[in-house]
C-alpha cells in the first residue's frame, strides 16, 4: 500500500467520522439531509474509485489494529457530544444495535442461517438483565447471562430450522417472534404488558447511571453506556473478524454457498449451523441486556416483529457478511428516522423501499463483502 493510498484512506475515514457525528449530533433536518446525501456519494465513491477501493481493502485486509478505529471514532464523537443526552443515547443505541447485527451477520452473512427472530433474542437478553439485575449480581455477569440464556433458547429454535429450508425456515423464526411477544404480554411474572424495571449497570462499584465528573469536565451518564458499548463492540467485532478469517469462516462460507458440496468435502453442516446460531445469539443477547440496562425499563412493545425487520435491514442495507457495514447501516436505520421527523411515521415504508431498491440495484448491499483472496502476492 503506497503512502498516497494511506493518505486518501485516512481522509475517507475522517470524512466518514465527521458525517456520522453530524447525523448523530445535529437537530437541523436540512443539515442531516445534506449529510445523508454526502454519505451516499461517499458510499459510491468507495465502490467506484481507486481511493475508495484502497480504503475498503485496508479495512478488510489489515491486521487486528484496524479495529481500533471503532473505539477511537466512537470516543471522539462521544467526547464532542459529552453534554448532549439525546445524541449520546442515539450513539449508544447505534453501537448496541451494531453489536446485535454482528451476531446476525455471523448467522445470516457467514453461515446462511435465516433468522427473523433477532429482536426476540434481543428481548431475551433484556429480560434476563431485568430478572438477574434485581438479584444483586455483578452487571458484567448479568450481561454474560443475557447472552447465554439467549443462546440456550436459540438451541431449541434451531432444531426445527435445521429440518426446513428457505422460506419455511424463515416462517419458523417469524412465528417465534410473535410467540415471544404474546408470552411476555400474558406472563405477569415478567410484568405482563406493563413491562419490568431494569437495574442500571454497575462496574467496579460505579453506577453507569451517574454522570461523569472529572474536575471541570462533566458529561451525561449516557457517555458511560457509549464507552461500555464501544468496548463490547470492539471485542466482539475482533472475535467475528478472527472467525471470518479462520478455517471456520471458510467452512461457513462453503456451507452457505453450497451445503451439499460442503458436506461432500467433510464439513459437518448441521454442527456449524448450530454453532453459528448459538454464537450469534450470544452477541444479540448481550446487546439486548446492555440496551435494557441503559433504558432501565423494558416492555413487550419494545420487541415487535417490525423491530426485527429493522435489525435485518441493517444487515441487508449495509452489505450481507460485511462487518464494517453494520455501523453506517445502523446509523441510517436507528438515527435518521428519529432526526427526520417527516419520515418518522413512515419509517417502515421508507426502509422497505430502500431494501427493495438495494436488492434490485445492489443485491450485496451498499458496502458489499469482498471476495476471499487466496492468491499469494508476488514477492511475499
Amino acid at each position: 500500500m503506497t503512502a498516497r493510498s494511506l493518505i486518501s484512506s485516512s481522509a475517507i475515514a475522517v470524512i466518514a467520522i465527521i458525517l456520522a457525528g453530524t447525523i448523530v449530533a445535529s437537530e437541523n433536518q436540512w443539515v442531516i439531509a445534506s449529510a445523508l446525501v454526502a454519505s451516499l456519494f461517499l458510499s459510491f465513491g468507495i465502490a467506484r474509485t481507486k481511493a475508495g477501493r484502497d480504503f475498503a481493502a485496508i479495512l478488510q485486509n489489515s491486521g487486528s489494529w484496524i479495529v481500533l478505529l471503532i473505539p477511537v471514532a466512537g470516543l471522539a464523537i462521544g467526547l464532542a457530544l459529552h453534554e448532549e443526552h439525546f445524541a449520546l443515547m442515539m450513539l449508544a443505541t447505534v453501537l448496541i444495535y451494531a453489536l446485535a447485527c454482528i451476531g446476525l451477520t455471523i448467522q445470516f452473512g457467514y453461515a446462511g442461517v435465516i433468522n427473523f427472530a433477532g429482536i426476540a433474542f434481543f428481548g431475551i437478553g433484556g429480560y434476563t438483565a431485568a430478572v438477574l439485575g434485581g438479584m444483586g449480581l455483578p452487571s458484567l455477569l448479568v450481561l454474560l447471562a443475557g447472552g447465554l440464556v439467549s443462546a440456550a433458547i436459540g438451541c431449541i429454535l434451531i432444531l426445527p430450522v435445521l429440518r426446513t429450508k428457505g422460506h419455511y425456515a424463515a416462517l419458523i423464526t417469524i412465528a417465534f417472534v410473535l410467540l415471544f411477544r404474546s408470552f411476555l404480554e400474558v406472563n405477569h411474572t415478567l410484568g405482563g404488558p406493563q413491562g419490568l424495571r431494569v437495574e442500571s449497570a454497575t462496574i467496579a462499584g460505579q453506577s453507569l447511571f451517574t454522570g461523569i465528573r472529572i474536575g471541570s469536565f462533566e458529561a451525561s451518564f449516557y457517555l458511560n453506556y457509549v464507552l461500555l458499548a464501544l468496548v463490547l463492540l470492539a471485542i466482539f467485532f475482533l472475535m467475528a473478524r478472527f472467525l471470518e478469517k479462520s478455517w471456520i469462516g471458510i467452512n461457513l462460507d462453503s456451507m452457505r454457498e453450497d451445503p451439499v458440496g460442503a458436506a461432500v468435502f467433510g464439513v459437518n453442516v448441521a454442527y456449524w449451523r448450530i454453532m453459528s446460531f448459538v454464537i450469534g445469539n450470544v452477541l444479540i443477547g448481550i446487546a439486548g441486556a446492555t440496551f435494557a440496562m441503559m433504558q432501565t425499563f423494558i416492555a413487550p412493545s419494545n420487541f415487535t416483529f417490525q423491530q426485527s425487520l429493522l435489525m435485518l435491514a441493517i444487515v441487508v442495507l449495509g452489505g450481507i457478511g460485511n462487518l464494517w457495514a453494520v455501523i453506517p447501516a445502523a446509523i441510517l436505520v436507528v438515527v435518521v428516522p428519529e432526526k427526520l421527523q417527516a419520515i418518522s411515521e413512515y419509517r417502515f415504508l421508507v426502509f422497505a423501499i430502500l431494501v427493495v431498491l438495494v436488492l434490485r440495484f445492489r443485491p450485496n448491499g451498499l458496502f458489499p463483502r469482498s471476495m476471499r483472496n487466496f492468491r499469494k502476492e508476488v514477492g511475499q
